[in-house]
């Protein structure tokens, strides 16, 4: 059996997930390309494909008319925006996830651009490096306010960071745990409320018809002067474009971005903001993280084609 895996950090500090895969009697092809799999490739390798780790690359109704042998896909990570599910389920195709493996990584990098965006430090830094030693005046994130949009695994890390800060919580969430969120104090509300009351909104939720542009010019319009995005799920839960006025503005403070809809963005405007960290879509790439993920995506695979997974 052949499989393919696409994601570029599988594999790279940890080669015992390959050779995890060639125990099992699996041919590996390999993601050589540096960046992330076109449809047209995706189509042409997975043309003999029993198998699939897969990261963001497209697997949409037209690539998988082009594997007519795949019967399993592991998602290294945790959203499926990318996975056409109904096709998926009429071929009898199984899907999994490593849902767990990274939360704690991708929670620890959401505070990490808070913290960043609301203390300035990226353009701190960067003036230091210009031996500029002038005092630059940030904002506060202890004891304010946190909505996040999301209270899945990521989001329950994230509300427990936020406990050591002293701060209010809001949360929306389409599955909402009362018990959960009583024992938390977090506090539910809708959309609109955390736009207009949060001192800080960040998303760690799905991308489904009903979340794309969630955060839209209407809700942007809401958000305090000094309100703070971070977004570490998906770039297109944002209106990117109402967001960038946003930020050029001055309308909210500032925006921390490990997502975007086209990674890398192709506007030369957001590389001139000091009011905005990027990130390069890495929130899960820490060490522990990545090995969990692989070895979980592994084992989810080799369950899934039938194989007994064995752990080195």
């Amino acid at each position: 059996m052949k499989v393919l895996v696409t994601p570029r950090s599988f594999g790279k500090n940890n080669p015992e997930l390959f050779q995890r895969l060639n125990d099992a009697g699996l041919t590996v092809e390999r993601n050589t390309s540096g960046g992330i799999l076109s449809r047209e490739a995706m189509m042409e390798k997975l043309a003999d494909c029993d198998g699939l780790i897969l990261g963001v690359d497209p697997l949409d109704a037209e690539v998988l008319s082009a594997a007519p042998h795949l019967r399993a896909v592991a998602k290294y990570g945790v959203g499926l925006d990318n996975v056409d599910l109904d096709v998926c389920r009429s071929r009898g195709i199984a899907v999994s996830r490593t849902t767990g493996a990274n939360s704690e990584a991708v929670a620890d990098y959401a505070f990490t651009l808070m913290l960043t965006v609301a203390r300035k430090a990226l353009l701190i830094a960067q003036r230091c490096r210009q031996r500029d030693w002038s005092k630059i005046t940030s904002i506060d994130l202890y004891g304010k306010t946190l909505g996040i949009m999301g209270l899945g695994a990521i989001g329950r890390c994230v509300a427990r960071r936020a406990r050591g800060f002293d701060m209010k919580i809001l949360a929306h969430d389409v599955c909402w745990d009362a018990a959960y969120a009583a024992e938390m104090g977090i506090e539910r509300a809708d959309l609109d409320r955390i736009c207009r009351e949060a001192d800080v909104i960040t998303l760690h939720a799905a991308l489904t018809p009903d979340s794309r542009h969630c955060i839209n010019a209407a809700r942007i319009d809401l958000m305090k002067s000094t309100a703070i995005l971070v977004n570490t799920a998906r770039g297109e839960l944002v209106d990117e474009a109402a967001l960038l006025s946003a930020l050029r503005e001055g309308h909210i403070y500032g925006a921390g971005l490990d997502v975007f809809e086209q990674e890398p963005p192709t506007d030369p405007a957001w590389y001139t903001l000091d009011n905005l960290v990027m990130g390069s879509h890495c929130s899960s790439s820490t060490a522990g993280a990545t090995a969990s993920m692989g070895h979980m995506a592994v084992d989810n695979l080799l369950r899934d084609l039938g194989i007994l997974p064995q752990r080195q």
